[in-house]
């Protein structure tokens, strides 16, 4: 995995799912405000990767854009994940350093000075220098490659397989099914399938048989999970009450991201909006599978939702001052108290009538109410239905949710919003009428 950013590729791979190839060469460039020259240099690289990700498909079929998506219908949510970090891409010294470290490492564990005096015995290859390689090292253990050891310098460094050579065969099976589980029904989660891609890793090289594999997933929202990798970034920054500095693209923009040019002579002005505001809290939508951010760019200034989709070159900026951090949450928690989603509108009471199936032996409408109404109870109820009722803020986000269930639910409260789902179903009646 690379250090480097990859926004570029991320919000390609983006745009490539949710459009299924409607957009020619040209269009993708011009949405991602890129040069068709770089746009093609990205589609190389991505199947560059793609070729060595999926062995067994044809070259005639390795040649579509959009193939990488379509191989493994069950597993192209962990693949599709992997794909892209994968794709974060490397400099040759980089991976020619870092390969290098790990062999000597996979020979013994050694300190700094033993792996520099190992790097000047190889007649081939680069020799970094000491600042150089604590970096590479730091980086590797931040990745729990590997592991140093001892309290004082000089520091010995080694293989971290400290929890794979100890667990047997049934016990890392055990491992990879809990993972799996945890990793496919709660939220989407980038170390979870990380994980399991290492224990899978471990298992492949142990167990002969194939079969060990016995739970299928398939998760909606592919090209939403790309976004977790943010939504990790910002859960840090709010942890270690931490602004955040990025580059923000809204929704309604035509443009997803603008490449960044390293020569002066050529600077343009981004059309994405330069942010750096304090993280408050990160909120994930699960019925449109979207992350949003709340923030603030300081105490006084007006609460900012960003939807997490639309933000790139994310990086950790200064630290906050802890009382004025926790006031600011305070303030949003207090906001979005009745908010569905995260809307801070009026606070508004909401009447529903829904009516029970007929012919079940049990009330699925029920049952589905109690599990996604949040903080909203049931006032009254009968053979036939039951009333709900909830205080939100505004009607806005909980709309959907009472249209999802036709006319299975009844709009009692308030009038503005009943009148609004009459006007709704009159227009869909029209639609329906005898030509």
């Amino acid at each position: 995995m690379a250090k480097e950013g990859f926004d570029k590729e991320l919000q390609l791979l983006r745009l490539m799912f949710l459009t299924a190839g409607a957009y020619n060469r040209q269009q993708l460039a011009e949405r991602l405000g890129i040069s068709v020259h770089t746009l093609d240099k990205t589609v190389k690289k991505l199947r560059e990767i793609q070729s060595t990700l999926y062995q067994h498909v044809t070259d005639s079929e390795k040649k579509g854009c959009y193939a990488q998506l379509r191989y493994n219908y069950f597993a192209v949510t962990d693949n599709f994940l992997m794909f892209l970090y994968h794709a974060k891409s490397l400099k040759e010294s980089e991976v020619e350093r870092l390969s290098r470290i790990l062999e000597q490492l996979s020979q013994q564990p050694r300190s700094i000075k033993e792996l520099l005096d190992a790097f000047l015995a190889t007649p081939t290859g680069e020799v970094p220098d000491e600042k150089t390689l604590r970096q590479d090292l730091k980086y590797l253990e931040e990745l729990a490659v590997i592991k140093k050891s001892g309290d004082t310098r000089p520091y010995v460094y080694h293989f971290d397989q400290e929890l794979w050579n100890s667990l047997a065969d049934d016990e890392l099976l055990d491992l990879h099914d809990f993972i799996d589980v945890m990793a496919n029904t709660q939220l989407p989660a980038v170390p979870g399938y990380l994980l399991r891609h290492k224990v899978k890793r471990c298992l492949d090289t142990r167990l002969e048989r194939e079969d060990w594999a016995v739970f299928l997933y398939k998760y909606h929202f592919v090209s939403r999970i790309l976004d977790e990798h943010q939504a990790l970034l910002l859960a840090t920054a709010i942890a270690e009450q931490r602004m955040v500095e990025f580059c923000y693209f809204t929704p309604k923009r035509r443009k997803f991201y603008d490449s960044q040019n390293t020569n002066p002579a050529f600077l343009r002005d981004s059309s994405g909006k330069p942010q750096n505001v304090y993280p408050l809290r990160v909120v994930f939508d699960h019925q449109y599978g979207r992350w949003y951010l709340l923030a603030q760019e300081s105490e006084k200034r007006p609460l900012r939702k960003y939807r997490v989709e639309g933000i790139t070159q994310l990086a950790l900026g200064r630290q906050a001052a802890p009382d004025v951090f926790s006031r600011m949450q305070a303030r949003v928690d207090e906001r979005i108290q009745h908010s569905w989603l995260i809307d801070t509108g009026e606070p508004v009471t909401i009447r529903l009538k829904f009516f029970q199936p007929k012919g079940t032996p049990h009330s699925f409408i029920k049952e589905r109410v109690e599990a996604q109404g949040q903080w909203g109870v049931i006032t009254e109820e009968t053979r036939e239905s039951f009333l709900y009722e909830i205080t939100v803020n505004s009607t806005l986000e909980i709309t959907p949710w009472i249209r999802s269930f036709g006319s299975s639910c009844e709009v009692l409260e308030p009038l503005f919003l009943r009148r609004q789902f009459q006007k709704e179903w009159k227009e869909l009646l029209a639609y329906y009428e005898s030509v």
